[in-house]
Parts: structure tokens; C-alpha cells; sequence
């Protein structure tokens, strides 16, 4: 295994649940979502600014569309969102009640924006993965799941992982890029006990998984092929929620915490929960997928 790595405090800042992180490609700045704090965010590395929006309801994750502004998974449905007005137009609302919410999401290699949920109550597997098209149609993909998390997909397009955070696994499946169905439905990965539970994730030019760990203080680097564990980025807060690829050449993975769920004590001895972390860990990302 490689030499493990510490991320270094990028923003400080007090999220309640920080998550969803994305590198835009040709702003060049990191889209994070707070939430629980109802709030989309835009940092900007060069200038270590933040831009905060209020979205007025839970908001489990962002994708930039291809030809401007965002789509926000908001509690009351998806929504796409000017950020030059902040306004938003709702598109569909595929949740079957309000005591689930979105969480994570990506969009895959054709563009199309895949979504997962969780029951506020806990309530297992009772949510669901979602995948809405181009033309705004929503297909229900998984309906078995608990706390959809963290999604990606090889550079040949032909494999997605996927994580359900509480059944401590990384699944993958088989992907048809043209139609985006998939198949053949298997567990590649087993995270270790006691490293915590695998949340966000992304993917690097190698086609390895970097995966944010719930509870494990860390990211880490996993082969998926193997199903091993290649390096580990410790960072100083508890609850590891997403990571990106961004910066120049995207050479830097950015990191989002939390400040939900970490018991006052534990606070008190990392202080930092809720802020951005980074690292430059050897390896570069992939350009992240937009929503056509």
C-alpha cells in the first residue's frame, strides 16, 4: 500500500453535512452542497472564495448543465438553477413522499443525471436510484436501496460503481452507455472494519476509486479490480462525506466534511468538521461528466 497522506484545511468553513462535491471543467471552481444547511456553494481555489446560495430545502447534490447553470436535487424534486439569478425551475420530482430526500448524484458518460435517495426515518431499503435523461424523464434504476451514495463510471464506459453506504460495499454493474440501462449487479469491494462506511466517491485517470469514509477520518484509494486498499488520505474530522478531482490538470482531490451526527466532544477535538480539505495525492482525475 502506498504511504498514507494527510489533507491539508483548504476552506474553513462549518458545514452541517458538506457533500456533493464536482470540479466544473470550464469555470474552474468546486460545486459542494450543504444539506442540511440548504445550500449550494461555489469555491474558488485562486481567490479561497466561497459563494454561498440559499436553495430553501435539503440539497443532495449538484451537476452543471452543458449549456449553463446547474441542476440541484432538491428535497421538493430536481430543479435547474440559474446562478446568475439564483432562480429556480422545477423539473421532476420523482420521490414518493416527503420524509425521503435526494443525496448523491453524478451524471454519467452520455450526460444523462443519475440520482439516489434515503428515508429520513432510516427506514432500509426503501429508497431508491434514479436516472433522469436529457429529455427530463425519470427512470427508477435500483428501488432497494438504503442511503444511495457515491457513483462513477470507467473510462470505457462500460462498468459503474455504485455504493450503498450501510451495506459497507462497493457495487458495480455493467453499463450500456447508449441506452443506460445496466446488469449483472456485484460486490467489488468490502471495506475493512472499522474504517467507516463508504459515502461520495469519485475516480481517478487509473480507473481506481477514491471513496470518502463516513466515520473513517479518511478518503481512500481502492482498486476495484482487486477489490484492495492502495492508499488512504487521513483527514482531521470524523465524517468524510465526497470528494473531486479539480485544479490545474486536475491533479488536486477535494475533500467535504460534516458536523452532523459528531458528538460535542469529538467537535471539540476537530474543530474543523464541516470544512474543505485537499491534497495532491499522485494521480490525476478525469473531467467530470455534464448534463447534456
Amino acid at each position: 500500500m502506498d504511504k498514507d497522506r494527510l489533507a491539508t484545511l483548504e476552506l474553513e468553513f462549518k458545514a452541517t453535512l458538506g457533500e456533493g462535491a464536482i470540479w466544473h471543467p470550464t469555470e474552474n471552481k468546486l460545486y459542494w452542497v450543504d444539506i442540511e444547511g440548504e445550500q449550494l456553494h461555489v469555491y474558488d481555489p485562486l481567490t479561497k472564495q466561497n459563494k454561498s446560495y440559499p436553495v430553501g430545502a435539503r440539497i443532495g447534490t449538484v451537476v452543471p448543465v452543458e449549456t449553463g447553470g446547474v441542476l440541484v436535487a432538491l428535497q421538493t424534486g430536481i430543479h435547474k438553477m440559474d446562478l446568475k439569478t439564483a432562480a429556480l425551475e422545477f423539473v421532476s420530482n420523482p420521490l414518493p413522499d416527503s420524509a425521503m430526500r435526494f443525496n448523491d448524484g453524478k451524471c454519467d458518460p452520455s450526460g444523462r443525471f443519475w440520482v439516489g435517495s434515503l428515508a429520513l426515518d432510516s427506514r432500509k431499503k426503501s429508497s431508491s436510484l434514479y436516472r433522469m435523461d436529457a429529455d427530463g424523464a425519470v427512470h427508477t434504476m435500483l428501488n432497494d436501496v438504503t442511503i444511495s451514495n457515491g457513483i462513477v463510471w470507467t473510462a470505457d464506459r462500460k462498468t459503474m460503481y455504485y455504493n450503498d453506504t450501510p451495506t459497507l460495499t462497493v457495487q458495480a454493474f455493467d453499463f450500456d452507455d447508449a441506452t443506460g440501462k445496466i446488469s449483472n449487479r456485484r460486490v467489488v469491494i468490502t471495506i475493512p472494519p472499522g474504517m467507516g462506511a463508504p459515502d461520495g466517491m469519485t475516480i481517478d485517470v487509473e480507473d481506481k476509486l477514491w471513496i470518502a469514509l463516513w466515520g473513517g477520518y479518511a478518503v481512500a484509494r481502492f482498486d476495484p479490480v482487486s477489490g484492495q486498499l492502495i492508499q488512504k488520505i487521513n483527514v482531521p474530522a470524523p465524517h468524510i462525506t465526497s470528494c473531486a478531482f479539480g485544479g490545474k490538470n486536475l491533479e488536486t482531490l477535494y475533500i467535504t466534511t460534516a458536523r452532523a451526527w459528531v458528538k460535542p466532544e469529538t467537535l471539540t477535538e476537530f474543530p474543523l468538521s464541516g470544512s474543505l480539505f485537499a491534497t495532491k495525492p499522485g494521480v490525476r482525475g478525469v473531467v467530470a461528466n455534464l448534463f447534456k
